[in-house]
């Protein structure tokens, strides 16, 4: 009896795509795009089975896309996806599984970190769905173009594949809401109130629906079989002022002092926008914010390493590791370290694994060993798909 079995589900028509085929059987890097989804699955050591649905016209192209993995037949597909769901999820009912992932067929760049958290939050909770918090501005539009809000994105975030369940529970759900029309397997579970947790997704686990996604997921690809590696390193330093707290590493940590800076003078975060921002030979933190603008005055420093980060990804880029060193007698980094790392994680977008923080002490000498401020150091290690020549 599998113990965890993964629902590839690849039956839709994909309408948008605009293309004789599928988008989930069009050519990615010679391979069909549900091809790199089935073998992800394959080759995870916690996954013990792996059952596709499809659409029943596409058996052909599903056996020729699946070839060598032996798979088990693949389930037809319904008319939505939330049938087709159900379906796949009816035929692995008399085996019994405990857990299933349920992937959309057309995300193929799923990794196995990816899959090892959605699968942790399993054991902790009765659903766990990866995601990306929402990074840019929302704006409400009116018919006419213009806008008529700016919404709020503290609280979002980005639903990924796969999602994962307790078995039984996410059957029930399913049979439950039959004609509901929900748009993905987390709204079915929440909508009898199963608990699902979130966790960080991936932002290479892209949807191909367009032309454009299979383009940047040829990109993904070709950055990570042949682009560039590069490391950039950085450097800051804040003195203590008044205050209460001070920010590291995008956490508020209490402290009889404040540190002094233009913006919110968050050592940690200076040190790695710096590193990423070496790495892509794109100058420093100051070119980028400088000083000088007011509107800089008391900024978060999240806005500094967030641009970094996007300017990475305008290069084809990833952020592959990150480690950030704080320097100071106090206040003690430790008991804030693991929330350090997960704030670092979700303004990259990258998973908590790819992302270390650690504290030491100068033992009492320079400028740091008399408390007079902070300073830290930071690595950060890039892959470019466009080098440059």
């Amino acid at each position: 009896m599998p113990a965890t079995v993964a629902l590839i589900v690849a039956a839709g028509r994909g309408s948008r795509f605009g293309a004789a085929l599928p988008k989930q059987y069009a050519p990615l890097a010679g391979r069909a795009v549900l091809r790199h989804a089935l073998e992800a699955y394959c080759r995870h050591p916690r996954i013990d089975a792996v059952q596709a649905v499809i659409h029943p016209d596409d058996r052909a192209l599903y056996d020729k896309a699946a070839e060598g993995l032996g798979l088990p037949e693949a389930v037809a597909g319904g008319a939505t996806r939330q049938d087709s769901v159900l379906n796949g999820l009816n035929a692995l009912a008399p085996g019994a599984p405990e857990r299933v992932l349920i992937h959309d067929g057309a995300r193929p760049l799923i990794g196995a970190e990816t899959i090892d958290r959605v699968l942790d939050a399993l054991g902790q909770a009765p659903g766990a769905i990866a995601a990306l918090p929402v990074i840019d501005t929302l704006k409400r539009g009116g018919d006419d173009g213009r806008i008529s809000g700016t919404l709020s994105r503290s609280d979002l975030w980005r639903a990924q594949t796969p999602q994962g369940f307790r078995f039984a529970e996410i059957l029930g759900a399913h049979e439950a809401a039959r004609d509901q029309a929900l748009t993905d397997d987390a709204a079915v579970a929440e909508r009898v109130g199963i608990e699902v947790r979130l966790v960080p997704g991936a932002p290479e686990n892209i949807k191909v629906t367009t032309q454009e996604d299979l383009m940047q997921a040829e990109r993904w690809l070709s950055g990570a079989a042949s682009g560039e590696t590069r490391v950039g390193q950085g450097f800051d330093v804040h003195r203590f002022g008044p205050g209460d707290h001070v920010m590291l590493c995008g956490i508020a940590v209490p402290h009889g002092a404040g540190l002094i800076g233009h913006s919110d003078a968050d050592v940690g975060l200076h040190a790695l926008t710096d590193a990423i921002l070496g790495a892509l030979g794109a100058g420093d933190i100051g070119t980028h914010f400088p000083p000088s603008d007011p509107k800089w005055r008391g900024a978060d420093s999240a806005a500094f390493l967030r641009h970094a980060a996007a300017l990475t990804a305008e290069r084809g880029g990833r952020i592959l590791q990150t480690d950030v060193t704080l320097i100071c007698e106090a206040p003690k980094v430790g008991p804030h370290r693991a929330a350090m790392v997960r704030r670092i994680a979700e303004l990259l977008e990258i998973a908590p694994e790819r992302v270390s923080v650690k504290a030491t002490t100068t033992e009492g000498l320079g400028f740091t060993g008399r408390g007079e401020g902070i300073a830290a150091q930071a690595l950060a290690t890039l892959r470019l798909a466009d080098a440059g020549p």
